[in-house]
């Protein structure tokens, strides 16, 4: 019943609309049967809210019609524009303003703490054997500059993706809705410019990387042992074998393949609606999946940052000189270590 009412208000709207838009040498005729028509929609509105429903008999028939496909009279050139209803589940927007947007928050600064208190009480995984004075290349400034241009759009994408999605949760508080709103004008064109640049890089860094990324069958001890990176219990001091990436960056790299091109294609409904021109489903079908994918890439992203900085000794200048000492190639990268020097390829930081 509810659901009945919804859609009734949705057509007087509708029908409404349609009044305004019909071409201004209509006849008088067609006016006053437009008039007449919403007046009674309108009026079996009041009734149903006042619990009675005079109004319903002939509403039917209106019904079936639009059911028959029977069409409208716009000025849009969409596509669309000859449908009298747009259907959509309307779970999808409720999802969208209630548990996405928390969920989101919850990803982001839930998997902070939860790290931040791991790091406190396991501490980083030093280097066993400490720094050697040996470098070694790892990546080539090519990659170091697809990283970095990928990167802090991302970053900057999460924190403005925040603003839009949960602004209200997260700042409402202190900032209040004028504040909340004002944030949102701000993080909007600055969340659509980056969208490009973290678009372009991202395919450019899956392309790249994937080789590095192939399973491999050494990769599931790794998972049993959390990679060497627990500094108690049996787990301690175990280094299980990895190659030029290690499980953990694998199920990293994929989770962004997969998600990343998720939300770019979602993103691009969103961005570009003129050009791609989707139904009503269809967009909130993209805010739905864009929503979705912006959870998980966030907690990954978290993950990632944690581990690239504070939780591997000696593991950040990879991404910065592109150099890694010899002794962390061995401890976190053996198989890659071992390969390198067995075919000649591996290049020394000269001076």
């Amino acid at each position: 019943m509810k659901r009945l009412v919804t859609l009734r208000r949705t057509l007087a709207a509708l029908a409404l609309g349609m009044m305004m838009i019909v071409p201004a040498q209509a006849n008088d005729a067609k006016a006053e049967a437009d008039a007449a028509l919403v007046q009674s929609v309108m009026a079996a509105q009041a009734a149903e809210v006042e619990g009675t429903s005079p109004g319903k008999p002939e509403l039917d028939p209106m019904w079936s019609a639009v059911k028959d496909g029977e069409v409208g009279t716009t000025n849009s050139t969409s596509r669309f524009h000859n449908n009298l209803i747009n259907t959509y589940d309307p779970m999808l927007i409720q999802a969208r303003a209630g548990w996405l947007s928390q969920v989101l928050a919850l990803a982001l600064f839930g998997m902070i703490v939860i790290f931040a208190l791991f790091v406190l009480v396991n501490g980083a995984a030093r280097l066993e054997k400490g720094y050697s004075g040996v470098e070694v290349l790892r990546w080539p400034k090519v990659d170091i500059l697809v990283h970095w241009l990928m990167a802090i759009p991302c970053i900057l994408l999460i924190l403005t993706g925040l603003s839009l999605m949960a602004g209200r949760f997260v700042f409402g508080s202190f900032l209040g809705q004028e504040g909340v709103g004002a944030l949102a004008a701000i993080a909007k064109p600055i969340h659509d410019y980056m969208a490009i640049p973290f678009s372009i890089f991202a395919v450019i860094a899956m392309l790249r990387w994937m080789k590095h990324n192939i399973p491999a069958a050494y990769d599931l001890k790794w998972f049993m042992v959390v990679g060497g990176y627990l500094n108690f219990g049996p787990f301690k001091g175990k280094h299980p074998d990895s190659g030029f990436s290690n499980a953990g960056e694998k199920l990293w790299f994929w989770s962004f393949t997969i998600f990343g091109l998720a939300i770019i294609g979602s993103g691009i409904v969103m961005l570009f609606p003129g050009q791609v021109d989707p139904s009503r489903t269809a967009s909130l079908t993209a805010i739905f999946i864009h929503g979705i994918s912006a959870i998980v890439l966030t907690g990954f992203t978290v993950v990632h940052i944690f581990m690239a900085t504070v939780l591997s000794e000696g593991g950040f200048p990879a991404m910065t000189s592109g150099y890694v000492d010899e002794n962390w190639a061995k401890q976190h990268h053996n198989v890659w270590y071992d390969e390198i020097k067995a075919d000649g390829s591996i290049q020394y930081k000269q001076g």
